[in-house]
């Protein structure tokens, strides 16, 4: 297992990124490994879901400088669907709606797309009830439309529902504990802290009770497009607490 830890999953280098020619992240750092869990907290516009975007392949950002490299591939080569292929999973602030169409269905296909050898019939339903108890979700759950009338609860567990099965090696959470309530919140950790030590996991949220959950290896507070100061669990509890005019050097 010791080797397997120390492999490189992401590795972002002197990242520049803009939108409609705004700037928005400026010489951004980050390398994760598998089985490390690295939380980025900032002020709401600091680029945070934007780097997410970015990794994923989402076409609205353009890289103007750096680089972002994938298990050591240029990501720059990879289109949308080759990444998530390849491993990556991005799990969305506000998960879209899709009417018509069910969210058994919905599972079934994504892992059909993204696994080279999808279990088949009997197979993929022990799997997904496993996973489904392990979320605490209902059955009744599979026969609905994807996030059709969801609570912002249900929406998150749908998304985590999803990481559990496709089993992905960098995983991206962009504030998945956004409107949770206690029990939510427990559910969805109980999901993270089950894939973290197979995978490379960025959490990007605003609040330190997630991290009485899940805990990280490594807390990152990013102002102004940049990561500007790096430490432990923490470094959250004390950005919870003071703020970040602290950090900026700008304010």
């Amino acid at each position: 297992m010791g080797v397997a830890m120390s492999e490189e999953m992401l590795r972002v280098e002197n990242l520049h990124v803009s939108v409609e020619g705004t700037s928005i992240i400026k010489g951004l750092n980050l390398t994760i490994h598998r089985g490390e869990i690295h939380v980025i907290m900032g002020r709401n516009g600091a680029g945070k879901s934007t780097l997410a975007n970015v990794v994923m392949g989402h076409p609205a950002y353009e890289i103007t400088q750096g680089t972002i490299h994938f298990q050591g591939q240029p990501l720059q080569e990879l289109a949308v669907f080759e990444r998530a292929r390849a491993g990556m999973f991005l799990s969305f602030q506000y998960p879209a709606v899709i009417p018509g169409v069910q969210v058994g269905t919905f599972l079934k296909k994504s892992v059909a797309s993204v696994r080279d050898d999808p279990p088949k019939g009997r197979a993929f339903r022990k799997e997904l009830n496993g996973a489904m108890a392990e979320l605490e979700m209902d059955k009744s759950f599979l026969s609905r439309y994807v996030n059709d009338g969801f609570s912002g609860g249900e929406k998150k567990r749908l998304e985590i529902l999803q990481m559990l099965l496709l089993k992905p090696n960098l995983a991206l959470l962009d504030e998945t504990d956004s409107g949770l309530d206690i029990d939510a919140l427990r559910i969805v950790s109980k999901g993270i802290n089950k894939i973290a030590p197979d995978a490379g996991c960025l959490i990007i949220t605003h609040y330190q009770r997630l991290l009485d959950h899940v805990k990280p290896h490594f807390v990152h507070a990013m102002i102004d497009g940049a990561i500007v100061k790096t430490g432990g669990p923490e470094l959250a509890l004390e950005l919870e607490e003071r703020g970040y005019d602290w950090l900026d050097v700008t304010a």
